[in-house]
Order: structure tokens, then C-alpha cells, then sequence
């Protein structure tokens, strides 16, 4: 079964007709598919729409957040209450047509761990969109070309990865990093004919800072000793150069130098901080990795136990 999660954000003029394009698309389609509302907080009549829809349509199940708590714990409340062992992303606000699921779930289906949507067509901040994936392809050698749009990928990749807040933006390339197959396809953008859109400019420097920190995650901390140890110990060679220049000067040519004295304990500090960086940063991994490792067996017990309970 494929689960299509969408989180809803005062959507309620998008669900009906949503559905309705929906339930064309699944009976159509040579597998299964749910779809899974998640209503992120919306002030206004979304949750009721959801709720007849689910009525209307058997394919419909929801859950609701009491406030809006964005897009990465919407997602994540999703996959709690998900059947399919396929998860895809999709919102709420028909800028994507149900129609081009299958399009974006059959490489999945054919043996890719995550496929990305590529969009094609005009929408208001693609400048700003290609200028972020630009980046992020140079930063990360990724080869796809859109990061934030629909996805698809296998169940499995989102229980060995640790999303935090606004970290949905990165799943392409935490999968990369974990070494998941990725594949990407094109998908249509249309115009928005109800509601307003999420986007403000506020999220570009959110989206840059969020963008260096999962870099450092990626980069610098699976051996951070390697780098932090490495500007030490160019921090303390440097030290003991100016520390010989100093002795010279003071010793050959019988002049001293204060500022030298100076700048010999400041580099010795430097790399005496870094490398001490290094290993908190070491003993910090060590535990991240083995964290990460209790919660996928956690995960599995409990999913053994789920299988058991509708076995039974």
C-alpha cells in the first residue's frame, strides 16, 4: 500500500475537490493507496472538511494538531498513522495534481528508495527556489534538481533518518548521505485556485541557516576530531613558529618582542580549544549514533508487535 501523507494548513476549499481527483487517480492505479490528512492547526473549517471527506471516501484517514507545529511534525504524525509501506509527500493545496502520484511513486515501486518531483512550470519564487537547489547541489554533489518539492520513498528510509523541525527540505539529502538510491521525475506545477500561500521571506535566512546545519551534520560531524584536530594542530605548528621567531629576536638580535608573546599563547589557546572541540564533538557522535541505533530497534519491536496485533 502507498501512503499519500498531506498536511493541511487552512486548506478547506482545496479538500473536497482534492479528494475527488484523488479517488480518480486511485481507482485507476495497479497499487493501493491511502490518503492521510494531517490537519497542522488550521483556524478555519479544514478539520470539518477532512472529517466529511473521511465519511465520503474509505481511502481517508486523518489525525490533527491542536496547533500549528510546521511541516517536518506534520509529516512525522503522518507516518505514526500510516498503513503503506510507501510514504509520498504531497500538499494540500492542488499545485500538484493527484493525477501525477503514480507518475512520482513508480520508481519506488520499481526499486528506487526515494524519488524526488523536479517541477516544471511558473510559480513566484523559482528564483529563489533554483538559486537554494544550486546551492545545495554544489554543497552536496546531489545531481537531482529540486529538493523542495513532492516526494516518494520507501518506509524504511524515514526510520533510520532523525528529522528536526523544518528538516522535511533536507530528506533528499540525509537519504543521500545514508546511501539510499535516489531517482527524480517531472512534475507539473499549477496554479493555486484557492487559499493563500505559506511562503515568506522570512524562510530564506531560516532555509540558508538550516542549509549549514545539516551540512555540519553531514560533514563535519561524522569525524569531527579529523577537522577540528587538524586546525589544532595548524594552530599549535604556527604557535611554535612565532614561538622559534620570538627566541631569535630576543636571543640573536637582542630585541623583544611583547606582541610576538602575545600571539604565541593566543595560537597555543586556539589549538588547544580546538582540539578539545574535537573530542566533545566525538563523545557527542558517538552517542548520536548509538541513540539512532536504540531507535530503530525500538521501531522494529514495535512494528513486529503491530504486524503480530493485526495478525492475530
Amino acid at each position: 500500500m502507498v501512503s499519500v501523507i498531506v498536511p493541511a494548513l487552512n486548506e478547506e476549499g482545496n479538500i473536497g475537490e482534492f479528494c475527488r481527483q484523488f479517488d480518480e487517480m486511485q481507482k485507476k492505479a495497479r497499487v493501493s493507496y491511502e490518503l492521510v490528512y494531517v490537519d497542522d492547526g488550521s483556524t478555519d473549517n479544514t478539520l470539518k472538511t477532512i472529517e466529511a471527506a473521511s465519511k465520503q471516501y474509505g481511502f481517508v484517514i486523518y489525525a490533527t494538531h491542536q496547533r500549528n507545529r510546521g511541516l517536518t511534525a506534520a509529516l512525522q504524525t503522518g507516518f505514526g498513522i500510516s498503513k503503506g509501506d510507501i510514504y509520498v509527500f504531497w500538499p494540500a493545496d492542488l499545485q500538484f495534481k493527484p493525477e501525477d502520484i503514480p507518475t512520482l511513486v513508480e520508481p519506488v515501486l520499481n526499486g528506487a528508495d526515494i524519488c524526488t518531483g523536479w517541477k516544471q512550470g511558473k510559480y513566484k519564487k523559482k528564483f529563489v527556489s533554483s538559486v537554494y537547489n544550486w546551492f545545495s547541489r554544489k554543497l552536496f554533489n546531489l545531481k537531482v534538481h529540486d529538493l523542495n518539492a513532492v516526494k516518494a520513498f520507501r518506509k524504511e528510509v524515514v526510520e533510520r533518518l532523525f528529522l528536526r523541525r523544518d528538516w522535511h527540505r533536507y530528506l533528499i539529502v540525509l537519504a543521500a548521505d545514508e546511501g539510499y538510491h535516489i531517482e527524480e521525475v517531472k512534475i507539473p506545477l499549477y496554479e493555486r485556485n484557492w487559499g493563500q500561500s505559506k511562503f515568506s521571506a522570512f524562510r530564506i535566512p531560516v532555509g540558508v541557516l538550516d542549509l549549514l546545519s545539516v551540512w555540519f551534520q553531514v560533514k563535519l560531524f561524522k569525524k569531527p576530531l579529523l577537522y577540528f584536530g587538524f586546525a589544532g594542530l595548524m594552530m599549535f605548528t604556527m604557535s611554535f613558529l612565532v614561538g622559534i621567531m620570538a627566541v631569535y629576536l630576543r636571543v640573536v638580535e637582542h630585541e623583544g618582542y611583547r606582541p610576538l608573546l602575545y600571539l604565541v599563547i593566543l595560537l597555543a589557546g586556539l589549538g588547544m580549544g580546538f582540539f578539545v572541540m574535537g573530542f566533545v564533538l566525538e563523545v557527542q557522535t558517538a552517542l548520536k549514533e548509538e541513540i539512532g541505533d536504540l531507535r530503530m530497534k525500538l521501531r522494529k519491536v514495535l512494528s513486529d508487535k503491530n504486524d503480530s496485533q493485526r495478525g492475530a
